[in-house]
């Protein structure tokens, strides 16, 4: 007789590896590479979060097709750009993501791993930051390369990007987690236009009739490109009435989704 036939007990644990989840940071660090993997992989994605912004950028600083005002004109559209770049990626591209991967199971799936339903939303949150973190970095770039002369304090800067991210992923995934897919793709690629042209990305809002500045004005899109704009260009302090606007979009945004997000 063996020692494990005379003691089973002793066999116990000898095995490796143990099954069972890995520890839940783990687990969201993986979920996050893999979202950011995808993101980057997807070329729809790459096309709206990093060729439209630089081409827009470069194109209107070096073309005197919209009046920015005196100054260079990249002063005047790097925040903006910087701004449309968030859009891109925590809007359009997170609901349009997201939205199909709804439609085939894929988040059904994923609901029922041991990876927790919050879980799997910081991981997509965490996948989002590291795409604007490299887009930040390109746009800013490609701006300085331009003759842009950036001012104002940094920390005001992150936290306008950390409201605004926080804005459109709740819109995002709003959108996302009621309407279908198709209709996901049709309705952020038309709010990725409409923002771009009547949210003072590019043309200003005092471009626009007065009663239009004060709707526009309380758009997410406006506060974040006001708010940079502020700080970069004109070195302001912190922006509270824009950082307000993105807090109640974010609290807004997120609320909902949480409420009304279905994952089938």
């Amino acid at each position: 007789m063996t020692a494990i036939e005379a003691d089973p007990a002793a066999a116990t644990g000898t095995f490796a590896p143990r099954p069972g989840a890995a520890p839940l940071p783990r687990m969201i660090r993986a979920q996050a590479a893999l979202e950011t993997r995808m993101l980057l992989r997807n070329g729809e994605q790459l096309l709206l979060t990093v060729v439209i912004p630089t081409l827009l950028l470069v194109l209107f600083s070096a073309v005197d097709i919209v009046d920015t005002g005196s100054g260079p004109a990249v002063d005047f559209l790097a925040p903006g750009i910087l701004a449309l770049a968030v859009l891109s990626t925590a809007f359009t591209g997170q609901a349009i993501a997201t939205g199909f991967e709804r439609r085939y199971g894929v988040l059904k799936r994923l609901a029922v791993s041991p990876l927790p339903r919050w879980g799997l939303m910081t991981a997509k949150t965490c996948a989002v930051l590291v795409t604007e973190v490299l887009q930040v970095a390109l746009l800013t770039a490609v701006a300085l390369a331009l003759g842009w002369s950036p001012h104002g304090n940094p920390l005001w800067v992150g936290l306008l990007l950390l409201l605004g991210t926080a804005a459109f992923s709740g819109l995002g995934l709003l959108m996302a987690g009621t309407l279908k897919a198709e209709a996901t793709l049709a309705a952020a690629n038309l709010v990725f236009l409409l923002l771009l042209v009547g949210g003072g990305v590019i043309v200003p809002l005092t471009k626009f009739p007065e009663a239009a500045q004060t709707v526009l004005g309380l758009l997410p899109i406006a506060a974040l490109s006001d708010g940079l704009r502020g700080v970069l260009q004109h070195g302001a302090g912190l922006p509270l009435a824009d950082l307000g606007i993105l807090a109640a979009w974010a609290v807004l945004g997120l609320g909902a989704a949480a409420a009304f997000f279905r994952w089938e």
